[in-house]
């Protein structure tokens, strides 16, 4: 029986870079960096509400993501615009500027240093 998603790896030629960018810059609550595998290879936790957030260095993972909007996660947020224009000011790429999906929120794409996308949502209230 599967009982949830437990975690989202991302998979990095330098997941210290990578890491590095979603904790300054993005500003995500890094918990526990790793050393894995017989090659001494890096890995960096980042403990979210639902799941965890793993970034990992990967020997098969070279250059930027060549299909970013093939799996994309979302960071769920407060104030969107107020984070959107804070990722816009650290000059963090905007694939597509906050728009609404009925009954569910508004959502603004990113791409990381890697190529991979990642979404800020901020969920509609339900009464």
């Amino acid at each position: 029986m599967i009982k949830g998603l437990e975690a989202i790896l991302i998979g990095s030629e330098n997941a210290t870079k990578l890491a590095k960018f979603y904790r300054e810059v993005v500003g995500l609550k890094q918990t526990m960096s790793f050393e894995m595998g017989e090659k001494g290879e890096s890995g960096y936790n980042f403990d979210l509400k639902g799941a965890n957030l793993y970034i990992l260095d990967h020997s098969k993972v070279k250059g930027k993501s060549r299909e970013p909007e093939r799996v994309m996660f979302n960071l769920e947020v407060d104030d969107i615009e107020k984070e959107v224009e804070r990722l816009k000011k650290a000059k963090v790429t905007l694939v597509q500027d906050i728009y609404h999906v009925q009954d569910y929120g508004r959502i603004a794409t990113f791409e990381d240093i890697d190529g991979n996308y990642f979404q800020l949502v901020q969920v509609r209230e339900l009464n």
